[in-house]
C-alpha cells in the first residue's frame, strides 16, 4: 500500500507498506547506489542482512540501509509480516516496483538485463556493482538496437518519477 509517492513529496521520499507473506523474502541481495532505505517493522519478525550483518527486527524496530549497502530481508515465520519502507530520494522506485511485479518471479534473462539498465540509479546487484551496471547498460543498448526489448517495454510500468 502506497503511503507517499515521489509526486507527493517532490521526489524526496517514496513510502509504502510491504506485506511479506509467511517465509516471504526479497528475491535477491541488492543495493541502491543513490538511495537510503529505512524499514520499520509494523507486524511480525523480519530478518535483515545489511553489508553482511544480520539483524532480527520486531514491531517498532527500525533498520536503516545506507545508499550503496548490500542488503536483503526475509520473513522467517509462518505468519505474515508488515513493514513500512521509506526510500530517499524517491527517484523512479515506484516505477521499478511496478515493473518488477509485471515481470513476475522469474523474469527472462533479457528482461532482467533491460530492467537493471533502466533502473541503474535505483538498484544493482551487490557483486561488483559498477561492472554489472556497465554490462547491463551495454547489453540493453545491444538488445534495443536489435529490437529484442519489445516484450520488456510492453511489461514495464510507465515512468512516474517527478
Amino acid at each position: 500500500m502506497l503511503r507517499r509517492t515521489a509526486a507527493e513529496t517532490g521526489g524526496r521520499l517514496f513510502e509504502f507498506e510491504l506485506q511479506l507473506g509467511p517465509r516471504g523474502k526479497v528475491p535477491a541481495a541488492h543495493l541502491h547506489p543513490e538511495q537510503q532505505e529505512r524499514f520499520t517493522v509494523l507486524e511480525g519478525t523480519v530478518q535483515f542482512k545489511v553489508s553482511g550483518r544480520s539483524v532480527l527486527a520486531t514491531p517498532g524496530q527500525v533498520v536503516t540501509v545506507p545508499a550503496g549497502s548490500s542488503h536483503s530481508f526475509a520473513n522467517l515465520h509462518d505468519r505474515p509480516a508488515r513493514v513500512l519502507v521509506e526510500v530517499r530520494p524517491a527517484l523512479a522506485m515506484e516505477s521499478l516496483l511496478e515493473t518488477a511485479a509485471a515481470l513476475g518471479a522469474r523474469p527472462r534473462p533479457l528482461d532482467l538485463v533491460l530492467f537493471l539498465a533502466e533502473f541503474a540509479r535505483e538498484v544493482r546487484p551487490p557483486v561488483v556493482p559498477r561492472v554489472t551496471g556497465a554490462l547491463a547498460r551495454a547489453s540493453a543498448r545491444a538488445a534495443t538496437t536489435l529490437g529484442l526489448g519489445r516484450r520488456y517495454r510492453g511489461l514495464r510500468a510507465p515512468d512516474r518519477s517527478p
